[in-house]
């Protein structure tokens, strides 16, 4: 993948070129050993991988790579999405950094990714990890280890809200993004112990809501302490309703969170096709240093593919809602079908060295951009 010019991108991202050079020798070893195993990638860098392998140490060892990694976020994005998910390492016993998930069997760690969407998937910009043994060592609690990510993005999130999912579906965070002033939309956790909702006067709510119909409350107490809206709707073919709270309109704050649903795509890609799941580093700090450099891969690789989308199968197909509107053509059906970076890391592209060089070119000017925005004078 030649063409895909990894050198020109990281100059974005790093102000000393012999840094922003090593950076892209690893950065193309995950992109070819689509792996972010330390092991993996030196395989796949120029030079003998005993060397490549201790290079790669140095280098996260010496570069703040998750301060790099929050250079992505986009200012102009209407929302800022909060995604875990779980990490099993069933074999890593003795592993610092390593506890048990919410089965409380399994061995392994929760890692959290903050992006913007970009789309129909999302750009990060922001990762930290934690597991029951890290919250343990700290003496504090899941709150804190969330809210040092949230403090990392305030200063960039401004009026923009945080869209979250169930499992930020507690009281402590609540209290957190009224003092700090953050807006927020959090899909409900009514599965195992539903929380208790109140009005003011202390009358207790019982939401509910009937199929194919949507029901709003205003000015609703979460546990007869926090303020919210609340809006819920149960659409048909859906197994269950999905009720949402924010301290925003609670319709926009619905339209929101559809706009976040679009989105659960990413991990996917992350996993299948770079190997995140596979994740695994001595130290946790080298572990999110890793993870930051995989998601800045992925981003270039994510912004790439998406050119190369459009060129094979045309523009996205119109969004409509309508049930009269023609049926998608066989070039549109793809371009639903396939992700950005699936085509890049998987199709065997038809394109002439020219046309890919030019695609990397537009794409280079969007990656200047989202970087290095405009300044307001």
């Amino acid at each position: 993948m030649e063409f895909t010019r990894i050198s020109a991108f990281m100059q974005h991202l790093f102000d000393r070129e012999s840094v922003a050079r090593r950076a892209a020798e690893i950065v193309a070893g995950i992109l070819e050993g689509r792996s972010p195993r330390l092991s993996d990638i030196a395989q796949h860098m120029p030079g003998t991988p005993a060397a490549n392998y201790k290079a790669i140490q140095r280098f996260i060892a010496g570069t703040d790579l998750k301060a790099v990694l929050r250079r992505l976020f986009q200012a102009d994005a209407e929302f800022v999405i909060g995604d875990p998910t779980e990490m099993p390492r069933p074999q890593a016993y003795k592993t610092a950094y390593v506890g048990k998930l919410s089965d409380g069997e399994t061995r392994g760690y929760w890692l959290l990714v903050l992006s913007t969407p970009f789309r129909g998937r999302a750009i990060p910009c922001g990762v930290l990890s934690y597991s029951s043994r890290t919250i343990a060592q700290g003496a504090g609690s899941r709150n804190t280890q969330h809210w040092q990510a949230f403090a990392d993005l305030k200063a960039l999130l401004g009026e923009k809200p945080l869209v979250l999912d169930r499992e930020f579906s507690y009281l402590e965070l609540l209290h957190y993004c009224n003092e700090a002033g953050l807006r927020f939309v959090i899909r409900l956790n009514l599965r195992s112990q539903p929380p208790k909702f109140y009005t003011a006067e202390g009358r207790e709510v019982v939401l509910a809501v009937g199929l194919g119909q949507q029901e709003v409350y205003q000015q609703l107490l979460y546990k007869g302490q926090v303020r919210v809206n609340l809006i819920g709707v149960w659409r048909k073919g859906s197994s269950e309703p999905l009720w949402v709270m924010s301290n925003l309109p609670p319709e926009q704050a619905l339209r929101i969170y559809h706009g976040r649903m679009k989105i659960d795509e990413s991990f996917k890609d992350l996993k299948n096709l770079l190997g995140l799941d596979m994740l695994m580093n001595k130290s946790q700090q080298h572990m999110e240093q890793m993870a930051a450099l995989t998601l800045i891969t992925y981003a270039i690789g994510l912004l790439i593919g998406e050119a190369l989308r459009d060129e094979l199968y045309g523009p996205p197909p119109p969004v409509t809602h309508s049930s009269a509107d023609a049926k998608p053509s066989a070039r549109q059906r793809k371009w639903q079908l396939y992700s950005g970076l699936f085509i890049l890391l998987k199709h065997k592209l038809s394109l002439s060295r020219k046309r890919l060089r030019q695609l990397v070119d537009q794409v280079l000017l969007t990656f200047a951009a989202l970087v290095c925005p405009p300044v307001r004078t």
